[in-house]
């Protein structure tokens, strides 16, 4: 959890009226842009005139207001050349808002620019969605940002597909007609409808579940506006389509998941409370997912996301240094200031040292150069095999029922390496990954996490290549037991044992003035793990959102 060298991750106007928004595309397009552009003899002035005439500095009020009112207008009124020239990317424009009107079937667009924050307009969408005699409306909000164009300065707007609809991503498609898939009915673990209006959290998820189970559960499919999201590069699981107007009901098929109401129901409520949370609930016993929520109801981070997990990560640290008898949970440990190791000087939270302590006193007050100080002891794909072997983490092959990420522990070496040992580096979690990393720690056997049992459609669940042994067990959970009582996690967790086991995390992000903070534990037979972007320090901000939930389940 300390200081270390930083590792990067990843006024309300007038309404526009247009009755439609198709319009032809062939050499108007092509004479729009060849004038906004400077074509002509104007090209042929050379580089010396043109950079003379390059307009640099910030963006004035009026240019902001202006090219977001022309962009905007065009787009109304249906002349898509003349808005697509107001972007920086005419040719990637086009397409999509030509398919705005030709395969979405939206007509009767009207825009309503809001006050602009700097160069960020944000606007109103209100349309209809007309399709084969049937008509539904369509309202959303968006925004663009007016750029400098990089050949004269002038101003446009940045193109990219979310201006067109929030939830537009690259290669992503606007499609109006018979839904790929048919809608689902999700279910609880008792019988209950699971539904984006009680469970804010689970859209994407129940998006997912379509996907997957639509056809399976023997629906019939509507008709609807939809988002069809880009095929998934090689080995890497695809978005959900999106279901933006439904204009024809379905039949749906029925899916039961695993999730809890009661601890769905606590998870929506504690993430609501922060910026920018996730948590994962789970049964260590068998891998049944009971809850998943997140602050944001967009990408799911709690499932997909790729963070660096920090101190987390030393659950699995711990674990390939009591393999390889490097520490023992009673034995003393070095936990000094400062380590040095592949060019870097790691240090620990305001500098502390630890004379004399053992390894199960730096595991719970989270002593990086504990760990840091074994590196050179270690090789370059160490930690990889045992997050591979014993967590089943990091080999692409989970399959809960919807997309997820299963995390990622790569072979670095010197100094990335190192910090790998403290869940930065290379290494990359989310929520599920961490809540099932502490349910292997409290069985010492990885169970796949699932939120649809794999007998509904016969699918395989990931199994780990071994489990450990009894005395790393038996250690791992001591460390984890005496954190929760005496460590970081202390103040969370007071109140839930003895039967508990926890680790705290913060993982630095650049550009970010607060680390993101973690979470995880354990408490009987459930396990949950949190994280809070930007939350500081993972005890005070993931904890309390963990500890509520385990309360909850008990």
């Amino acid at each position: 959890m300390g200081k270390r060298r930083r590792v990067a991750e990843r006024k309300k106007g007038r309404p526009l009226l247009v009755g439609g928004l198709v319009t032809a595309i062939g050499v108007g397009v092509a004479a729009g842009a060849y004038s906004l552009l400077g074509g002509g003899a104007a090209a042929d002035d050379g580089a010396t005139t043109a950079a003379h005439r390059m307009k640099t500095g910030p963006l004035s009020a009026s240019e902001v207001r202006t090219t977001a009112t022309a962009f905007l207008s065009a787009w109304q009124r249906g002349d898509v050349a003349g808005a697509a020239a107001a972007t920086d990317d005419t040719a990637a424009a086009i397409p999509l808002l030509t398919a705005y009107g030709k395969d979405a079937h939206i007509k009767g667009v009207t825009l309503t620019p809001g006050t602009a924050s700097g160069a960020t307009v944000p606007f109103s969408v209100k349309a209809t969605v007309s399709y084969q005699g049937r008509s539904k409306p369509l309202a959303y909000r968006s925004r663009l940002t007016v750029v400098r164009g990089p050949k004269d300065g002038e101003p446009v707007v940045r193109w990219q597909p979310s201006v067109v609809h929030p939830d537009l991503a690259e290669g992503d498609r606007l499609v109006t007609g018979a839904a790929g898939t048919p809608p689902i009915k999700a279910l609880d673990r008792h019988g209950g409808e699971l539904t984006a209006a009680t469970y804010p959290s689970l859209g994407t998820v129940l998006d997912g579940l379509r996907e997957k189970y639509g056809k399976k559960a023997g629906g019939t499919a509507g008709i609807e506006l939809r988002i069809v999201r880009k095929a998934a590069a090689k080995g890497a699981q695809k978005t959900p389509d999106k279901t933006l107007v439904t204009l024809s009901e379905g039949t749906p098929g029925t899916v039961r998941t695993t999730l809890s109401p009661v601890l769905q129901a606590k998870a929506e409520q504690e993430v609501a409370a922060k910026d920018k949370a996730s948590v994962v609930v789970m049964r260590p016993s068998t891998g049944e997912i009971l809850a998943v929520a997140n602050s944001s109801h967009g990408f799911n981070v709690a499932f997909q996301g790729s963070l660096a997990p920090g101190s987390t990560m030393k659950i699995v640290t711990s674990t390939l240094l009591f393999e390889k008898g490097l520490a023992k949970a009673d034995k003393e440990h070095p936990c000094p200031k400062y380590v040095k190791y592949g060019g870097w000087k790691f240090h620990n939270d305001n500098k502390f040292e630890l004379k004399n302590g053992t390894f199960k006193t730096s595991f719970a007050v989270s002593c990086n150069t504990a760990f840091i100080s074994q590196a050179e002891k270690l090789g370059n794909d160490d930690l990889t095999k045992v997050a591979q072997q014993i967590f089943g983490l990091s080999m692409d092959n989970w399959s809960i029922g919807v997309p997820s990420f299963d995390g990622s522990v790569p072979v670095q070496s010197a100094a990335q390496m190192a910090a790998s040992l403290i869940g930065q580096g290379g290494v990359r979690m989310n929520p599920l990954n961490m809540a099932s990393v502490v349910s292997t720690a409290k069985t010492g056997v990885f169970h796949q996490p699932f939120l649809v049992s794999p007998s509904v459609d016969n699918r395989t669940l990931a199994k780990a290549p071994r489990a450990m042994s009894a005395s790393t067990q038996a250690q791992l959970k001591e460390v984890l037991q005496y954190t929760a009582a005496a460590g970081t996690a202390a103040k969370a967790m007071a109140g839930l044992g003895p039967d508990d086991g926890a680790k705290t995390g913060s993982a630095e992000v650049d550009g970010q003035e607060q680390p993101n903070g973690w979470f995880t534990a354990w408490k009987g037979d459930l396990a949950a793990a949190g994280v809070v972007q930007a939350g500081g320090h993972g005890g005070d901000s993931a904890g309390p959102i963990v500890a509520a939930l385990l309360r909850a389940g008990s």
